[in-house]
């Protein structure tokens, strides 16, 4: 059995450029501190990290291309 090491993957560089690519809406504040709150009580430190990081992303004007 002959096979090909490293299996070859799209690295991060490429993911990054194919997600810029396409616009993506982020949901409003209050859905997303909703999702924050939920995440917190869950005890989810993950998702409290993504959704804080969401925030920051609205409030500095990211999403629409402003800053």
């Amino acid at each position: 059995m002959t096979s090909s090491w490293p299996i070859r993957r799209p690295t991060e560089n490429a993911a990054i450029a194919a997600a810029g690519r396409s616009e993506r809406r982020l949901p409003p504040v209050p859905a997303i501190l909703a999702d924050l709150l939920t995440a917190n009580r869950l005890g989810d430190r993950h998702g409290v990290n993504l959704c804080a990081h969401l925030v920051a992303r609205v409030v500095e004007g990211v999403s629409d291309g402003t800053s």
